[in-house]
């Protein structure tokens, strides 16, 4: 061993942008929460990111994984859970978030 230290893999960022004009903080603040209960070991941060014009658009990394607008509302948590298991852990099963 040469005494090198091996950078530590990095783990994917989650980011909610949410409306500041609409109050929508506490919803992006709830999300965020199970997203942390849920990934403790599998995501690195969850963002708060303030903005406006209606605008509630969730990503995991680069990709967009919930947009208001496009999607149609606001994703229930088992939706959200699901769509951020299949980026940073696909293989993952979620429990009763997985059942029907």
């Amino acid at each position: 061993m040469d005494g090198t230290a091996l950078a530590p893999q990095e783990k994917p960022r989650v980011s909610i942008t949410y409306c500041t004009q609409c109050q929508w903080l506490l919803r992006a603040a709830w999300m965020a929460q199970e997203l942390l209960s849920s990934f403790r070991d599998d995501i690195g941060e969850v963002a708060l990111i303030p903005g406006t014009g209606g605008v509630f658009i969730i990503a995991c990394g680069p990709d967009t994984i919930w947009d208001r607008t496009l999607d149609g509302g606001f994703p229930d948590v088992k939706a959200l859970k699901q769509r951020v298991r299949d980026r940073v852990s696909p293989a993952r099963d979620l429990g009763h978030v997985d059942r029907p």
